[in-house]
């Protein structure tokens, strides 16, 4: 039975395909059902024969008495457990690259630094069959343990996906995009190429993990000039506990994962207009060894 593209399945659990099993604290374990096996647990174990063939929602109880729910696992959770070489874009974050960049059915999607492949799953479930997403990954074992993770959770290859191996800068195509997500160390490198195929009005999205890299490329995306003055954000996520009159924060919060910086493509040969707004004094001073944008004047340490 060929599975969903979506990497949505229904039905009774059936061998061969991944499963969460809950327990009692909210400890989710991630695991691949086959016949025979057994999934041990400090309370005993829990037969797979058990599970296989259950609808979905059961509960299974191990030989010591615990009981686990047990669920196909979302899309969030399944990015957050499959396996990995590189960190992958936590799912508050992907959400917001999402949104922010209008990603739509049949959308023609640039992303570079594929990592683990956590936010190409996302993009592929949100661009669908008639879309088209080109990844680019420089090192091979991550672009392997991407692969794998994408055919994993949709049952196979993905028609919309272009996995290509390389050097964003030397190996990028002459493909137009409508959007670009470029997650990597030094995405200001990468500019130049992404706006000669970002079509004009589409978005760019650079996901940078410190403030030295937020500010260089903010700064690098004003020299440019083609882009629209870039906004920088960060997003963090907060869990709570509420039972009764116990009422708190609860311990899931999700701090500081990375920044995301959005901006426009302007039409092709247009510069930005200047800024109205002036830079703060000292922002450009005589320590300011980054990019600086043509309207900010030289100082002179001599002075």
């Amino acid at each position: 039975m060929a599975e969903p593209l979506s990497g949505v399945r229904t039905g009774p659990l059936r061998e061969g395909e991944r499963v969460t099993l809950s327990d009692p604290k909210g400890r989710r374990h991630s695991v691949r059902l086959a016949a025979g096996a057994v999934f041990h647990t400090t309370k005993g174990g829990i037969g797979h024969d058990e599970l296989i063939g259950a609808p979905e929602g059961s509960v299974a109880r191990s030989v010591g008495g615990v009981s686990y729910v047990v669920f196909r696992p979302l899309l969030e959770e399944f990015t957050v457990t499959m396996p990995r070489g590189a960190t992958v874009i936590y799912p508050k974050d992907a959400a917001h690259i999402l949104m922010q960049t209008d990603i739509y059915p049949g959308a023609r999607v640039l992303e570079a630094g594929v990592g683990s492949g956590a936010l190409s799953l996302h993009l592929l479930r949100a661009i669908g069959e008639t879309g088209r997403l080109y990844s680019y990954e420089r090192r091979e074992d991550f672009a392997g343990i991407a692969r794998r993770n994408v055919e994993t959770f949709f049952g196979g290859p993905h028609p919309a996906w272009d996995l290509r191996l390389g050097d964003l800068v030397t190996t990028i195509g002459d493909e137009p995009v409508d959007r670009a997500i470029l997650d990597m160390l030094a995405p200001w490198e990468c500019l130049e190429a992404v706006g000669q195929v970002l079509e004009p009005g589409g978005l760019l999205c650079c996901y940078v993990a410190t403030t030295t890299q937020l500010g260089r490329t903010m700064d690098s995306l004003r020299v440019h000039g083609g882009f629209t003055e870039p906004v920088g954000r960060e997003y963090s996520a907060r869990e709570w506990h509420a039972e009764g009159l116990a009422v708190r924060p609860g311990h899931g919060t999700s701090g500081h994962t990375g920044f995301l910086i959005f901006t426009r493509r302007l039409a092709h040969g247009t510069t930005a207009p200047l800024r109205r707004r002036r830079p703060a004094p000292g922002a450009y001073g005589a320590d300011y060894h980054g990019p600086r944008p043509s309207w900010v004047p030289v100082e002179d340490p001599e002075e």
